[in-house]
């Protein structure tokens, strides 16, 4: 019998190409790694890894086994699914991984309201950005993933992994009451009345960043970058202070400080979507339908406006 962990430490190594970078994934020393593999070389009489070198490698037999490992699992989470068949009170740990925007206005309600409607559950929570989430899915250490999207931008879920859309979080213009784009009522702003402007954004290499910065090009223009962080929060006291504006979603600007205002961008195809993320096959599990129902409830007509 193929012990599974081992199997799930060839299935990561293949991902991620070095015995450090499984250790890191799974919070062990590169040693640990090294002797389980071994062991698993052992139990399997089969010559899994080429070492050369400080280099490790997967041989042919080593590759079609982590491949193998997927549908293993797959397998597994399907047996979970048919002991759950019968109904049955959600129980025991429930693990979520969750962006941090979302925090404050999903996973603190989806907190109280599981303990409301399943006081069994025990909802233990992880602050993460939806490409480490579905790492973390994939390897079995949360059970569900609030993530997000960007649809003017490539679909990035992983394939082992289904997304189910909650609803849409518009971006919007977060300016000084005294920036002229800020006029009364809720006319949208087109980008490119802020051309002329110097601006705050999130990094290039974040979802947000690029997001932002194809909009911009698609209006004809590069924007003029003062400040960059990826702080939400810090974003809007910067706009506070300094009078740029800055683009970001609906979600993490509904509380401001006074003096400034929020305006809906006129580009449709700036917005993201708000996602709840799981292992293929795993919905039906008790506690994994409980909270897609509960989450579901949070969001009955799209993203909530109460974040930050």
């Amino acid at each position: 019998m193929l012990d599974v962990r081992r199997l799930v430490l060839l299935r990561d190594l293949a991902a991620h190409g070095t015995v450090t970078a499984v250790a890191e994934l799974h919070r062990v020393t590169p040693s640990a790694v090294s002797q389980q593999l071994r062991l698993l070389e052992e139990e399997t009489r089969t010559r899994l890894l080429e070492r050369t070198g400080r280099s490790i490698h997967l041989t042919a037999a080593g590759r079609r086994l982590a491949e193998d490992t997927e549908r293993v699992l797959d397998a597994l989470d399907q047996a979970r699914s048919h002991l759950h068949s019968e109904p049955a009170e959600p129980a025991g740990p429930l693990h979520l991984a969750c962006f941090p925007s979302a925090l404050v206005p999903l996973a603190a309600p989806l907190g109280r309201a599981l303990q409301d409607t399943h006081p069994g559950l025990r909802l233990h929570i992880t602050e993460a950005e939806p490409e480490p989430a579905a790492r973390l899915l994939l390897q079995r250490r949360v059970d569900l993933a609030l993530t997000y999207r960007y649809t003017n931008l490539a679909d990035p879920t992983p394939s082992g992994v289904e997304s189910l859309v909650l609803g849409v979080d518009p971006l919007v213009a977060v300016l000084r009451d005294d920036h002229p784009a800020a006029r009364a009522g809720d006319s949208p702003v087109e980008l490119r009345e802020l051309a002329d402007s110097e601006w705050i954004t999130a990094p290039a290499h974040t979802a947000c960043g690029t997001a932002v910065l194809h909009a911009c090009r698609s209006a004809g223009f590069t924007p003029r970058v003062r400040h960059t962080c990826t702080d939400f929060t810090a974003m809007i006291a910067l706009t506070a202070s300094g009078g740029l504006p800055v683009v970001l979603p609906r979600m993490a600007a509904a509380q401001l400080p006074p003096g400034l205002a929020v305006r809906p961008v006129a580009d449709p195809a700036l917005a993201r979507t708000v996602e709840v993320a799981v292992r293929r096959g795993a919905t039906q599990e008790p506690p994994v339908a409980a909270c897609l129902e509960a989450v579901r409830a949070l969001l009955p007509g799209g993203a909530p406006e109460d974040g930050r």
